[in-house]
């Protein structure tokens, strides 16, 4: 029985021998990737963001309906990452750190365009007069990025009606799948109001989508 269990183990190391150093990476965890790269492993960090991409790209998009600033937010994200990346600690997990970072840029881009927005509309002429305000439109817009963040165009409308407090919690939990505590985590809310807008969220939802999903 001892030599069986020798001859496993011996088989076991050709086996790791054979594979090359990025399959041994792409075997390990979020955690562990984040630890190579932080010994100066940066194939390791090339890993988690071919990982991360697409599902920050939908998260990002959940919030803001331009897929080139969304973009430009995935991109500073893994920036703030790849900077900061002394900083992360195994005691949360890699996935949950790094949505806190996206959600925060999200969420200022969002308040920054939301001023934007305001201002516009309240502008006034210098001669007191009524004019048309053009308004760029947030209406959801097919392109190749957003079509594999939602299965269906209705359900992305859907959230771009319900507000940015419902639209985040919703979106992390049923499209990231994300569990409760990493939500509370992310969003810095206590775990009854995580729970309390993800069903006020979809609850809005299967109001707007009624018609559509009876």
């Amino acid at each position: 029985m001892a030599t069986v269990t020798r001859i496993i183990r011996k088989s076991s190391k050709k086996e790791q021998a054979a594979r090359s150093p990025r399959e041994v990476l792409l075997q390990m965890s979020d955690e562990d990737l984040m630890s190579q790269f932080q010994a100066g492993t940066v194939e390791a960090f090339n890993i988690l963001i071919d990982r991360f991409s697409e599902r920050l790209m939908h998260f990002l998009y959940g919030f803001i309906k331009d897929t080139r600033l969304c973009e430009d937010l995935l991109q500073e994200t893994f920036v703030r990452v790849y900077r900061n990346r002394h900083a992360y600690q195994r005691i949360a997990r890699f996935s949950t750190w790094l949505y806190t970072i996206a959600g925060n840029l999200a969420r200022s881009e969002y308040r920054k365009r939301k001023r934007r927005r305001l201002f516009s509309i309240n502008a006034v002429s210098r001669d007191q007069e009524e004019y048309e305000f053009s308004l760029p439109d947030e209406t959801y817009l097919p392109d190749r990025h957003a079509e594999s963040t939602f299965q269906n165009k209705y359900i992305q409308e859907a959230l771009s009606q319900i507000r940015p407090e419902f639209r985040e919690v919703v979106v992390l939990r049923d499209i990231q799948q994300l569990s409760y505590d990493e939500i509370a985590e992310i969003t810095g809310l206590p775990m009854g109001t995580v729970k309390s807008r993800i069903n006020r969220g979809r609850m809005k939802l299967q109001g707007l989508l009624k018609d559509i999903y009876p």
